[in-house]
């Protein structure tokens, strides 16, 4: 673009989407409304896609799997007052998984700002705290340089997301448009080189312990360290635990790899962290759901705590060797340092601790009983869609249960593969995600894997599918229930059970998925799954919704009760004991 088309007098509204071209942005998820509508004007004229949601917390969710599943930031757009608002749930999901989103939202006219004008809300001061930064922008000569910074914003050191208000006067206002060569922010200097001294460190402690694991979290996903993260485990032949946020950036296929710790993690996973000696702790934060009692997590271990983000270094665990730095510099740092550690002092001998490891995995792995004539175990499910997909799909999940049976069955061997809520736990978060996934990742087959709970929350974006063009596979692990409130109130209540039952028959999920345009499917016995399966998997011109019609009492196991020790870890219902006193129970 030459000098003098780059400050040609442009509206507001064609200088932001101008900037978003210049970005590379190629998608955006939205709805319009009175305060954003200039905007939409110069849309026509944009190379770039607009898909028309049916809901901005849908439009908020697909521009997160967008960003999930290809590493750039999603983008997606709404009106002022009620649409902002309605961007909050998405925007505070994606802050707590560091995922990369750029809001951008109209408000209203700025001489009645403050005013309650019709459909104003203070949508920044709502934000502020579920986001990295945000910006209300009140000269349309600025929108370049602030759309240049919210994507650096969003994308580097810790990713998350931004927010870009704009009045409807200013996406009006013409002004000249120049675009920055540069991103000029003096208060924004993320660490991203780890420092040598301390890498060397935690070298010499992973050399000298006898029972070290890797605790890798969703900050490998982010930085691109997956092929960093497995030079590192082989290097040292240390055992490598995958958290929600990080399946798949260390295979499952790997002997290493010991699975998803945590509440409902695998045994090995659990107990492997509890009897270290040594946590290498991998763009990981300590979170209440891996870690139970703070108080007893990990007592023998050690900690090397590796984070981009310097404030959750010690924030609920103290590191012994605190690193800052991006997790791709540091872990390849780190992989190199122990190598040449290794070929001047030999490698230590790990053979007795992944002996216990191997022991434990074959002895208490994950397990559920299916009966021939008996109802569909959710995890049986699970296993025919890894089979069916040969273990290829991306995997995008709400929250429950059925998130939990996906992470512990579905085997992952990429990063980015598996896509799901994990910091903020947003039920509907797998229809409009796995749009966005798809729409990212086009080549890929995309299966969500949701609860009939968190499908009702925003299947109207089935609507979305039909109309733009994107086919998806939506398995529904239909128990009637809200099934992770249900299990709690069976195990902590006494089973007294409250608000909990939904019914399997309302509403009739063919029919609704048949009204959407998509293609209806029902499971009703284990003999009717791999069919079911195969039919739906033929499909690629339109989405496909299967209703799995599961066990209604069938819980999650493994399971640490919220608050208690990981060495309290039940492994199978034989094994729990409801609390008969409500009082008693855990506090989540």
């Amino acid at each position: 673009m030459t000098p003098g088309r780059e400050r040609q007098r442009l509206t507001g509204a064609q200088a932001l989407f101008r900037s978003l071209e210049l970005e590379g942005v190629d998608v955006v998820f939205g709805i319009p409304g009175g305060a954003i509508l200039p905007a939409y004007d110069p849309l026509l004229d944009s190379g770039i896609r607009h898909i028309l949601m049916r809901h901005e917390q849908g439009a908020g969710h697909a521009a997160e799997g967008y960003a999930h599943a290809t590493g750039r930031p999603g983008v997606c757009m709404a009106t002022s007052g009620p649409g902002a608002c309605n961007l909050v749930t998405a925007l505070a999901d994606a802050f707590m998984d560091s995922i990369p989103v750029v809001a951008i939202t109209g408000q209203v006219p700025s001489a009645v700002i403050g005013n309650d004008a019709f459909q104003e809300a203070d949508i920044r001061g709502i934000t502020m705290p579920i986001t990295k930064h945000n910006w209300l922008v009140t000269d349309a000569a600025d929108l370049p340089r602030v759309i240049r910074e919210a994507f650096h914003i969003a994308a580097t050191g810790r990713p998350g997301p931004v927010l870009i208000d704009v009045p409807k006067d200013v996406l009006l206002q013409q002004a000249p448009f120049e675009w920055p060569e540069a991103v000029d922010l003096p208060g924004y200097r993320p660490t991203t080189k780890g420092n040598l001294r301390q890498i060397r460190e935690a070298v010499r402690l992973i050399m000298a312990a006898e029972r070290p694991v890797v605790y890798a979290g969703g900050g490998i996903v982010r930085a691109e360290a997956s092929e960093e993260l497995r030079t590192l485990a082989r290097t040292g032949r240390l055992p490598v635990v995958t958290t929600l946020m990080a399946r798949g950036t260390f295979p499952d296929d790997d002997p290493l790899c010991l699975g998803m710790p945590g509440m409902h993690g695998s045994y090995t996973a659990v107990t492997a962290m509890q009897r270290a000696d040594l946590l290498i702790a991998l763009g990981a934060r300590f979170d209440d759901r891996v870690t139970g009692s703070l108080a007893t997590f990990a007592p023998h271990a050690k900690v090397i705590h590796v984070d981009i983000d310097p404030a959750e270094i010690g924030k609920n665990r103290h590191a012994d060797v605190p690193i800052v730095g991006d997790a791709k510099d540091v872990v390849g740092a780190l992989a190199r340092e122990l190598a040449r550690a290794q070929g001047e002092r030999g490698a230590p001998d790990r053979s007795a601790w992944l002996s216990t490891l191997r022991d434990w995995v074959e002895r208490f792995p994950y397990r559920y009983t299916q009966e021939d004539g008996g109802p569909i175990k959710p995890q049986f499910v699970v296993e025919r869609i890894l089979e069916a997909t040969r273990g290829e799909a991306t995997i995008v999940a709400g929250v429950g249960q059925h998130q939990m049976w996906a992470s512990q069955l579905y085997r992952f061997t990429r990063p980015r593969q598996w896509i799901n809520s994990g910091g903020l736990g947003t039920m509907g978060f797998a229809v409009p995600a796995a749009l966005g996934a798809k729409v990212g990742r086009p080549d890929q087959q995309v299966v969500a894997i949701d609860g009939d709970g968190c499908f009702q929350m925003t299947a109207q974006e089935l609507a979305t599918s039909t109309t733009e063009g994107i086919p998806v596979v939506v398995a529904i692990v239909n128990n009637g229930y809200l099934g992770m409130v249900r299990q709690w109130q069976e195990l902590f209540y006494g089973e007294r059970y409250s608000q909990v039952h939904l019914t399997q028959d309302v509403p009739d999920y063919v029919k609704l998925a048949e009204a959407y345009g998509a293609v209806g499917l029902r499971a009703e016995v284990p003999d009717d799954v791999d069919a079911v399966l195969d039919k739906a998997l033929s499909v690629g011109d339109r989405s496909v919704v299967i209703d799995f019609r599961c066990d209604q009492g069938e819980m999650v196991f493994p399971m640490v009760p919220a608050g208690a020790s990981n060495d309290d870890i039940i492994l199978g219902p034989e094994f729990a004991h409801p609390v008969d006193d409500p009082a008693e129970a855990p506090i989540a």
